[in-house]
């Protein structure tokens, strides 16, 4: 649904400014490469958290609270 969403936007800007559109598609693809270490941050990031949660809640967990 959100490619959908995408295409057709990227078809109205198509008609209405074709220099612009353009550059989006020559652009998009530098942009995905550029965002790929903040996407590896943030999964390093949940993990961590998850990690801590997990030592956290590990003396709730041994003494058999049902959660």
């Amino acid at each position: 649904m959100q490619f959908l969403i995408l295409a057709v936007a990227w078809c109205l800007l198509l008609v209405v400014a074709w220099p612009l559109a353009l550059a989006v598609i020559v652009l998009m693809p530098l942009l995905w490469l550029l965002s790929i270490p903040f996407r590896l941050v943030g999964v390093v990031l949940d993990a961590a958290i998850a990690f801590v949660k997990a030592l956290l809640f590990l003396p709730a967990r041994l003494l058999g609270h049902k959660g």
